[in-house]
């Protein structure tokens, strides 16, 4: 069911809450995060390690849902981590963080998806397989990864920043003043390109449908 403010239901709850906690009128950051960050700046690779252990699964996660494919997903990591080393130094310890690290994961994720532009998709077996769907009944897999896969092909009409933005809003739940300082542009014009990628979104997943529904019926 369609939120009133989003496609897709937002995160909610602790999690949520420790990630993107506000103090001010900026972004808190963990000084445990900070302190890291002094420590790989100093050349510490063990913090640099337990860095990206701290945020793998964020960074992972955000790349799927921008290009739809786990191997990709792991590559775009790699890159994410390897620009972070290099880059750490320009990061500024008054910023947030994430907010940093997601505006290196969405650029890596656009530049990957414009290069190879490839749209694999797993097949029930190897869905079956994943952890993740433990416990659950093969006809539950199927249908949930026929709509995932609905979704995903969907989101394949919408421009860069129209998944960009849709993503980081109604997929990973980030507030339009984050989602506007990791894609540098104003809220505005964020909440504009939200606008047109529900719209396109909505469009395409119906006309998917009925032409499954089509198909269905002959």
């Amino acid at each position: 069911m369609l939120k009133e403010d989003g496609f897709i239901p937002r995160k909610e709850g602790p999690e949520a809450d420790e990630r993107f906690s506000k103090e001010g009128n900026g972004f808190s950051e963990d000084p445990q995060v900070l302190a890291l960050i002094a420590r790989v700046k100093e050349k510490d690779e063990a913090a640099f390690r337990e860095l990206v252990e701290r945020y793998k699964t964020q960074v992972a996660g955000l790349a799927f849902k921008m290009v739809g494919d786990y191997e990709d997903a792991k590559d775009i990591s790699q890159i994410v981590f390897v620009k972070t080393f290099y880059n750490l130094k320009r990061f500024d310890p008054k910023k947030r963080f994430s907010t940093w690290l997601y505006r290196i994961t969405v650029n890596a994720a656009i530049d990957y998806w414009r290069r190879y532009k490839k749209h694999r998709h797993e097949d029930l077996e190897e869905a079956e397989a994943r952890p993740a769907e433990a416990g659950r009944t093969p006809e539950a897999v199927y249908f949930r990864k026929d709509a995932t896969d609905r979704i995903k092909k969907a989101l394949e009409v919408l421009s860069p920043k129209q998944r960009s933005i849709f993503v980081l809003r109604d997929m990973e739940g980030l507030e339009i003043a984050e989602v506007a300082t990791i894609m540098n542009m104003p809220p505005v014009t964020v909440r504009w390109y939200l606008h047109r990628a529900r719209t396109r979104l909505r469009g395409e997943l119906v006309r998917r449908l009925k032409a499954a529904g089509a198909q269905k019926k002959k």
